[in-house]
């Protein structure tokens, strides 16, 4: 099951000067002759020792943060593990619209990309997000790891970074988990109006890429105008493979489906046609936030959270890429400049409800995020192997739309018994993403620059060596037109229990058990319209001189002046359906032998299943399927020394696992809008 496991022992030394004079002076001791006088230096260290520090609302397997030593301590000083908390007041301090931005601050963190937050500089495969306790599923086929740019900041009480593991996680940790805790009850009413504008140097006002796409596109979403062609659905649901369909329609039957049928639909001209836009619109955002708690019995309160968001942002970039020669990567064979224009729309909201009673709290959370991109990008560049000596000129543009979506609700309860030594916590929820990428539309014009000057300017050679032009002959070098569909869906069923016990002050444990069962379904389709001239001899014009009109234009209106339009389907396995079934139960000691030490131990037993199959109608002998089933003994352990009231040694070893990512399992082709390039699976 494990790709790889991890042994690590950190020594970790903690340093807070607090109060540093009061200290000093606190050990003077009191003047003689005078022992019942009141000094205000040690009144001041007194009142000081005695702060109680607002406890964040975090909610986590096992309870909240535990303190332990110094009562009086800061929670995240005095907590057995090494850790982060961003409160309510802290995330509204760094200015940012959403968590990613705010976890930027913390030490120890990076954000790679949009807002992929990576725990110690390591990749995905070693972080791990939750929400409220909960695990997360990625919209993204390429991370492990929720893009947290999707959350905003009113909608997050707390964010809690973890660095060193312990039991009562998931043994998935790696490099460290990022808990993100909503929230629950309003300490008084509100109600939050919020606009802003933006201006960027390089993109507002300035010229852009854009292409129509649909009416809806600026609220984030689509009309119908990108849903999967008729004839191209039609061939999908029927099961046939393309090389058994027909390659022309029957005379007087338009309806039937065939090639041809489906080239006619692949390129609409409203989402294949690149164009400039003169002056790009300022982003801006708006926010409407509201709470209310009413009083329902006596100590009992009922909170309501509901807050929902709207976010518009451009950007102009320019990427530069690079091919170099599989015999010498020191000779560069293509060289391009990509200039791209992103318009990304996020929608959110949320609605919350709480129950406050006594030391109980039950939550209830609803949340619902929407995050689109419109891409448009036109790449310019040289490539030295391909037309003639002197290599040819390549113009790529590139229409895409990419839409995630995050349903999630979720249940939790944090209840006090006994005189409170007794704590239990549940949590159940259900979750939902969502990505889909239609019409992913990539045309390439090729300029081969091989002319002659014996021949007039209009002949042929000198026509295609002096022009761009969009090839469809599937036999010529220059042929690169693909159109892609991916759809990925990824549901999570989550619940779990964790009782804690603290009926003596200088120990306490904890038992519980977390079960999650993700299923995704992986959908990645690549098509390419062509024109084959060899299926017709009474034809004679050379078919890439067609590429002189828009790509909508050619291939729209069927057979092109006696060419038959025929289509590619690039994929083997277009369908693939996966699963990760986790068991898991722990313990946890948390024991203090004296007030300045602290050890928390634990270990996690985890039994997990992951596969990957094909559905049924796409059998193969291939070994494309994964059945991975293991079971692992995860311990962790940490020992504080508080060697002064301000100064702490740490001594941390655990064993954590990290399993094969989905993407790695499955034999699919993804486009990454980030970074640029299309990725293939590393393991198969």
């Amino acid at each position: 099951m494990s790709t790889g496991k991890r042994l690590a022992g950190l020594l970790l030394l903690t340093s807070s000067l607090t109060f540093p004079t009061f200290a000093h002076a606190q050990d003077q001791g009191t003047p003689q002759g005078n022992e019942d006088a009141e000094d205000p230096l040690l009144e001041a260290v007194g009142a000081a020792q005695e702060e109680e520090y607002d406890e964040p609302e975090v909610s986590i397997p096992g309870g909240g943060i535990i303190v332990t030593g110094r009562r009086s301590r800061d929670p995240v000083r005095g907590s057995t593990q090494v850790l982060n908390v961003l409160t309510t007041e802290d995330i509204a301090r760094t200015g940012e619209g959403d968590i990613a931005g705010a976890l930027s601050r913390v030490t120890g963190l990076s954000v790679v990309g949009e807002g992929r937050v990576f725990v110690r500089g390591l990749g995905d495969r070693y972080s791990l997000a939750l929400l409220n306790g909960l695990p997360l599923p990625s919209p993204e086929p390429l991370s492990r790891v929720v893009p947290l740019d999707i959350f905003p900041t009113n909608v997050i009480a707390s964010s809690l970074v973890q660095k060193t593991y312990s039991a009562n996680y998931p043994g998935e940790f790696g490099g460290g988990v990022i808990n993100l805790t909503t929230r629950a009850i309003p300490v008084e009413n509100f109600l939050t109006v919020s606009m802003s504008g933006e201006y960027d140097s390089e993109t507002t006002f300035e010229n852009g890429l854009t292409y129509f796409g649909s009416d809806w596109d600026s609220f984030g979403f689509d009309n119908g105008n990108r849903d999967i062609p008729s004839f191209l659905q039609q061939a999908i649901d029927s099961g046939i493979p393309f090389d058994q369909l027909p390659l022309d329609a029957t005379p007087g039957d338009p309806n039937a489906l065939t090639k041809e049928a489906i080239a006619g639909q692949l390129l609409p001209t409203n989402l294949v046609t690149l164009q400039r836009q003169d002056s790009l619109p300022a982003n801006m955002s708006a926010n409407l936030t509201g709470g209310a708690s009413f009083e329902i019995g006596d100590g009992t309160y009922l909170g309501i959270i509901a807050t929902a968001g709207y976010q518009n942002q451009r950007q102009n970039r320019s990427v530069r890429n690079q091919r170099a020669s599989i015999d010498d990567f020191s000779f560069v064979t293509e060289d391009s400049t990509n200039f791209i224009t992103d318009e990304n729309v996020l929608v959110n909201g949320l609605l919350s409800f709480g129950l406050d009673f006594g030391e109980n709290t039950i939550r209830w959370t609803n949340l619902y995020i929407r995050d689109t991109l419109k891409t448009a990008r036109l790449a310019e560049g040289f490539d030295v192997t391909l037309g003639s000596q002197a290599g040819a000129d390549l113009l790529r543009q590139r229409t895409a739309w990419f839409e995630r979506q995050l349903i999630d609700t979720q249940l939790v309860g944090e209840f006090e018994f006994g005189d409170g030594a007794f704590q239990l916590d549940t949590r159940a929820g259900y979750a939902r993403t969502d990505r889909e990428a239609p019409f992913n539309t990539q045309i390439l014009y090729a300029r081969s620059n091989d002319t002659t000057p014996d021949e007039p300017a209009d002949s042929f050679r000198n026509v295609l060596g002096s022009n761009f032009i969009a090839y469809f002959d599937g036999n010529n070098e220059f042929f690169n037109q693909t159109v892609s569909f991916d759809d990925l869906k990824e549901e999570n069923y989550a619940a779990g229990v964790d009782l804690t016990w603290s009926g003596i002050d200088s120990f306490d444990l904890t038992v519980g058990y977390a079960y999650s069962d993700t299923d995704r379904r992986s959908e990645s389709r690549i098509y390419s319209p062509l024109i084959r001239p060899d299926l017709r001899t009474d034809v004679d014009i050379e078919p890439a001189i067609l590429g002189l009109r828009k790509p909508g234009d050619i291939i729209n209106g069927a057979t092109i002046a006696g060419f038959n339009v025929d289509v590619l389907d690039f994929v083997d396995f277009p369908v693939f359906d996966a699963l990760l079934e986790v068991h898991g139960a722990y313990g946890q000691a948390r024991w203090l032998p004296t007030d300045t030490i602290t050890v928390d131990i634990g270990v996690r037993y985890e039994d997990a299943t992951q596969r990957v199959t094909l559905p049924e109608g796409q059998a193969t002998t291939l070994p494309v399927e994964t059945n991975l089933e293991n079971d692992y003994f995860l311990p962790g352990g940490t020992i504080t020394w508080e060697v002064v009231p301000d100064l702490q040694l740490r001594v941390a070893a655990s064993k954590t696992i990290a399993r094969p990512q989905f993407r790695e399992l499955v034999d699919q082709i993804y486009f990454d809008p980030i970074s640029n390039p299309d990725y293939s699976p590393a393991v198969v």
